[in-house]
């Protein structure tokens, strides 16, 4: 595959949820607290380019969101469609 669908799966994330939470003026610890994930968590999904995200983190975020899994990766298909299943 072109890309790693752990870093893919880490933009989306970063892309979709972290960075508009801090442009609104949030904080990396304020995310963290609101999705139930240690803020040591939101650095390595952002700036760690080898970080494998663990289903429990993911669901974890997804909860928080109020956003099943697998919407989750029918939003995450839309943005990154080399991982869709065919």
């Amino acid at each position: 595959m072109a890309r790693d669908i752990n870093r893919a799966i880490c933009l989306f994330i970063t892309e979709e949820w972290i960075d508009p939470f801090l442009a609104n003026g949030g904080t990396q610890v304020g995310f963290a607290d609101n999705h139930n994930i240690l803020e040591s968590t939101v650095r390595k999904i952002k700036n760690n380019p080898n970080y494998r995200i663990p289903v429990e983190t993911l669901f974890k975020i997804c909860h928080e969101r109020e956003i099943s899994m697998s919407n989750f990766f029918k939003k995450f298909a839309e943005k990154f469609p080399e991982f869709e299943n065919r």
